[in-house]
């Protein structure tokens, strides 16, 4: 376990040690908060292999879309607009 203020210092070295398989928890005043870990190995893109695992743990909902179709460019919108009043304007 190091501090954030190890981790600041030596971001880079603390990197390069996830990649090569070693896990770091990360605390703040003391209190574990976050883990560095190296990424999934496994068939599935990186994207595919998180969203998988955040679903599996309940964080997110499965997207309804499974053709891999991907919203046709951006959106334009302001700071501090609520989500539900922006996507009613743009889905019409």
């Amino acid at each position: 376990m190091i501090g954030i203020r190890e981790l600041r210092a030596d971001l880079a070295a603390h990197v390069r040690r996830a990649a090569g398989g070693e896990t770091t928890v990360i605390s703040i005043a003391g209190t574990p908060s976050a883990a560095l870990t190296p990424l999934a190995m496994s068939d599935e893109p990186v994207g595919d292999a998180h969203l998988s695992s955040l679903v599996a743990s309940g964080a997110v909902i499965a997207p309804r879309r499974s053709d891999g179709r991907v919203a046709d460019g951006t959106v334009t919108t302001w700071a501090n607009v609520r989500l539900d009043r922006l996507l009613r304007e743009i889905r019409g």
